[in-house]
């Protein structure tokens, strides 16, 4: 139980979990067929609490793989803390500031503490960490295709009521792309996102998407870049919005001090967790800088965390929480996520509010641990 006297863990699972995509996801480093990732639960007495790691099979988001935050868990986090008692998840982070980087794996083991402890005071994960509302307005991302299709992909994801079309574009995949689709979509809430395949080479090429009227560019630059992005943003008329290059809220400040970019894409695996995801949003609503929640293709226990923490007020674009039907033809958990209008509902209940699908998840497991202390 929690309260004055803290949360013990007493005992982890950790999975590796293999969930196919119903169609392949392209983006500008790569083709995606399944989503691979790491399933962490924490258990204190009868409660258990979930977390989902967004590192990639090989370092292709950033420098993290599943590997290496198996490795970490196994060898150094889950010894140092199975058995401990922690008043709260801010302890429990800085329980683990002094292992370096490994900030997604560390977000999952703080993610499924912060399930575990909003289940031990009995609340929804929105009441604990300051949420205002019961549902969120969400957007879709749609991967890099033939540009035909794209459009009528677009124009079906509107007429569900979607808040925002995002689009993946990739040099040779963008002008023409954006053009087509703003022409077919004239008053459509557009955005791209590069994935930081440009440079500031492409400069003449990039200040061509101010004519589009859009909501903003996502990450045009290298993903470890603020400087140069500090550069394009006072060439460009349409705000940039920065992802891979904010990890943590000192990231979010220089690139504000910076006017390196005008929103912020909020992922809670790359900042480390809720508390330092939250970090960034204080600051920036500060700032009066909006922010969103992206996505990576979580499974239901990863998107209830981001269902949860966009309702906090500054969340004030649509964000990558969509459908979970459009990603999976199963989930590994049994509460549909499923967005109606362009709008999601939070899952009720204390916690993410979702609980797992157990043998549909014993199916696409790979492997499985069990630790106690």
């Amino acid at each position: 139980m929690a309260g004055a006297s803290g949360l013990v863990i007493e005992s982890a699972e950790v999975r590796l979990v293999r969930l196919p995509l119903l169609h392949p996801f392209t983006i500008s480093t790569g083709t995606m067929h399944a989503k691979e990732f790491v399933l962490l639960t924490l258990r204190s007495g009868k409660l258990e609490g979930y977390g989902e790691g967004v590192m990639d099979p090989l370092p292709d988001y950033l420098e993290e793989t599943n590997a290496s935050g198996l490795m970490l868990l196994e060898r150094a986090i889950l010894p140092q803390i199975l058995g401990k008692r922690f008043d709260n998840p801010a302890v429990l982070e800085a329980a683990m500031v002094h292992w370096r980087g490994h900030r997604m794996t560390k977000a999952m083991v703080e993610m499924a503490f912060q399930d575990l402890w909003a289940k031990s005071l009995g609340l929804p994960l929105k009441t604990v960490l300051g949420g205002v509302r019961d549902a969120v307005d969400v957007g879709v991302s749609l991967g890099i295709g033939d540009i035909a299709e794209t459009v009528e992909r677009a124009k079906d994801h509107a007429r569900q009521g979607y808040k925002r079309i995002k689009l993946k574009i990739m040099p040779g995949h963008d002008i023409e792309l954006v053009a087509t689709v703003r022409k077919a979509m004239p008053q459509a809430h557009l955005s791209v996102d590069a994935n930081s395949a440009y440079s500031l080479s492409d400069l003449a090429l990039l200040k061509k998407l101010d004519g589009f009227d859009l909501d903003y560019i996502e990450q045009p630059l290298a993903h470890d870049d603020i400087h140069d992005h500090a550069f394009l943003q006072s060439r460009m008329e349409t705000a940039i919005c920065l992802d891979e290059s904010i990890r943590t809220s000192a990231d979010a400040r220089k690139a504000l001090e910076s006017k390196a970019t005008r929103v912020i894409n909020i992922k809670v695996g790359r900042a480390g967790g809720h508390q330092e995801a939250r970090r960034i949003h204080d600051l920036c609503a500060a700032w009066g800088y909006p922010v969103w929640c992206g996505g990576m293709l979580e499974s239901g226990i990863g998107r209830a965390h981001n269902i949860h923490l966009s309702t906090l007020p500054n969340f004030r674009k649509p964000g990558d929480t969509s459908s979970a039907s459009r990603y999976f033809r199963q989930d590994i958990v049994s509460t549909a996520l499923e967005a109606i209008d362009g709008v999601m509902p939070v899952p009720p209940g204390p916690g993410i509010g979702v609980e797992l699908n157990r043998p549909f998840l014993e199916s696409v497991t790979q492997s499985k641990q069990d630790f106690s202390a």
